[in-house]
């Protein structure tokens, strides 16, 4: 059954996060309907704390573990993919990458797990249609990932970036980003938003500056 009803339709990820490594902000949300599954189920891969590992992360097995936190006002498209846990135990650097068990190879056998760090994605960032975010990623307020995009370094606020890590452009000079940065308007009250709305679904940034 699909978890959505058209393509139309999406859900906010505060409705559904059940995984305790995972934090999200108001009114981000997820449209699903093209992959048909909920935004954990579909987008969020090889983080502990979801419904097949619960027990052992409650178990605290594992310990610390890397997090996927997503900001407020983000726009996720479906079928795009956060991958966590950083390098699963296979160490390029090492003769050989697989992940060997003490169990089977005995107690020669170490561990190659590194944790990449918590992905973490701003604030108003737009995520188009299969875009895969590699662990450790951090992506700046205001940023644009294009379908398909497959991003394994930071990227800076209010980029447009495409292919791999591919940046295309800023959308706006840097004196009207450093403002917007400043701003934060994300974390107004709902009152102040709605009255400035108007000029928030424009391109007119200086305007925009003076309701501060």
């Amino acid at each position: 059954m699909n978890e959505f009803t058209s393509w139309l339709a999406s859900r906010t990820l505060k409705e559904q996060i059940t995984n305790p490594n995972i934090e999200v902000g108001e009114h981000s949300y997820y449209s699903g309907f093209y992959h048909g599954k909920s935004f954990e189920e579909q987008a969020v891969r090889y983080l502990l704390g979801d419904s097949s590992t619960r027990d052992i992360w409650e178990a605290g097995v594992y310990g610390e573990v890397d997090k996927l936190i997503i900001g407020k006002f983000c726009s996720i498209a479906s079928g795009a993919c956060f991958m966590l846990a950083g390098n699963q135990g296979h160490r390029i650097d090492w003769i050989s990458t697989f992940p060997f068990s003490n169990e089977v190879f005995g107690d020669g056998v170490k561990s190659g797990f590194e944790r990449a760090g918590d992905t973490v994605i701003g604030n108003d960032v737009w995520i188009g249609s299969e875009a895969m975010i590699m662990p450790g990623v951090q992506i700046g307020d205001g940023a644009v990932i294009g379908a398909r995009a497959v991003i394994t370094k930071d990227v800076e606020p209010y980029t447009l970036v495409v292919g791999h890590n591919k940046v295309i452009r800023k959308r706006f000079d840097d004196a009207a980003i450093d403002k917007l940065l400043q701003m934060k308007w994300w974390d107004w009250p709902m009152d102040k938003l709605k009255l400035a709305m108007p000029i928030l679904c424009s391109g007119d940034i200086a305007k925009f500056t003076k309701l501060r």
